[in-house]
């Protein structure tokens, strides 16, 4: 066996009483509703992992984000398949604040969990799992057997007009989301599956997200660190209509093991917030096509008044500008297109070459095809959008997202079967 291999039995013997009891404690949950949004338990700020669709995608978001890309290094197939059996039953006990494994057994042995969240509780943590393209061919092999079983969704993403990507930041075969109400919470998420991952699959990047204390009041829109509103005109959590036909992959849709399922899109925007905190308030305006305190189009009042983008101002120039943000990224200019964003401000210190804040938005969109959802968005945005003055996209990566699984079920079997 090589150093790098790791065994079903090795992988799953590290859960031993663990993963049962995660059975047990899946059964006694029961099936949580398809709208996560409805399924929350704030009180208990418990939310179920099991259900028609993976939490974390249509729940109320959480204040803190954890994000990890993972490298597959596992020699095959039924290797990732133990993998997401794993996860799964460690993603079951942590998001019932249960720890994966004794933290006090054996002194001579390495606890089975490492026991950084004893008596956080569950803080509405929720785990999402997801697989991108290259898991299925990279550089022209198919080291796992899986090139057919790839969605025609699932493509790499194009090179948009003024990207400067890092590809440390970019890509990746597998994807874990944690969102939690505590930090630490959905850093010890990450953690316990980068340790059950070892020798199957290592951790690629990692990107660390924040919202607004308020943002889980679901009336309330962040704000990101431009200081605007950030999702004024995204799909609302209960309209299950326009997540039907936007979002969730329908039963029509291929392959049979994503119906249900979703993709996701991560783009690491870097703003450039010195030259930013120079430009006037009404240059700031004009490029959003927002008020900035009220959040309210240029043409409206409040917050969610629909923008007009038709009305023209008394100089014969549009109210909204032609390359206003607000305008390029709207469904009406884009074939209605519609995304479902779950972006998370960063700020990762200080670039040490510039001396400038490395801080932005790790913007997170989820979509029934990206080919037909982010990709002309962003193709225009790319092309027009005032903002690109105040932004750079440093990173970027696309990821199926299967649908959920019910009480003993494993994320993406029917992939690895």
């Amino acid at each position: 066996m090589s150093e790098r291999r790791i065994s079903r039995r090795q992988l799953l013997g590290g859960l031993g009483a663990a993963g049962a009891a995660g059975i047990a404690v899946g059964g006694l949950v029961g099936v949580a509703s398809a709208e996560r949004s409805e399924a929350t338990d704030v009180e208990a700020n418990v939310v179920p992992f099991h259900g028609a669709h993976q939490a974390g995608i249509v729940t109320v978001r959480p204040s803190y984000l954890v994000f990890a890309a993972y490298d597959a290094i596992a020699e095959d197939r039924d290797d990732l398949r133990a993998l997401f059996a794993a996860w799964t039953r460690e993603a079951e006990l942590l998001t019932q604040g249960d720890p994966v494994g004794p933290v006090d057994g054996d002194v001579l042995a390495p606890p089975g969990d490492n026991g950084e969240a004893i008596g956080l509780g569950p803080a509405n943590l929720t785990v999402t799992f997801g697989v991108g393209p290259s898991l299925f061919e990279r550089d022209g092999v198919d080291r796992y057997g899986l090139a057919a079983r790839r969605p025609e969704p699932l493509a790499e993403l194009p090179v948009f007009g003024g990207d400067a990507l890092d590809p440390a930041r970019s890509g990746g075969d597998l994807c874990v989301q944690a969102c939690a109400d505590d930090p630490q919470v959905a850093f010890h998420a990450v953690r316990t599956m980068t340790r059950t991952a070892r020798g199957a699959a290592v951790i690629r990047w990692q990107q660390l997200g924040f919202l607004p204390t308020h943002a889980r009041d679901p009336k309330a829109t962040p704000r990101n660190l431009l200081g605007f509103h950030d999702g004024t005109n995204d799909i609302r959590l209960d309209d299950r209509a326009a997540l039907r036909e936007h979002v969730w992959v329908g039963s029509d849709d291929g392959p049979a093991w994503m119906r249900g399922g979703t993709y996701a899109v991560t783009r690491r925007i870097r703003m450039l917030i010195e030259v930013w905190d120079r430009s006037s308030l009404d240059d700031q305006q004009q490029t959003i096509g927002r008020f900035k305190v009220t959040g309210a189009p240029l043409t409206g009042a409040r917050e969610f008044d629909p923008p007009d983008l038709g009305a023209i101002g008394p100089e014969g120039e549009p109210t909204i500008a032609a390359d206003a943000h607000i305008r390029l990224a709207s469904s009406a200019e884009n074939g209605g297109a519609r995304i479902l964003r779950r972006s998370y401000s960063f700020s990762d210190g200080v670039d040490p070459r510039l001396g400038q804040l490395d801080a932005g938005l790790f913007f997170v969109a989820f979509q029934r095809d990206p080919r037909t959802g982010f990709v002309p968005i962003q193709q225009r945005l790319a092309q027009l959008d005032a903002l690109n003055e105040y932004i750079k996209h440093v990173g970027s990566a696309v990821f199926a997202i299967p649908p959920g699984v019910e009480p003993g079920g494993t994320i993406a079997a029917p992939l690895f079967a």
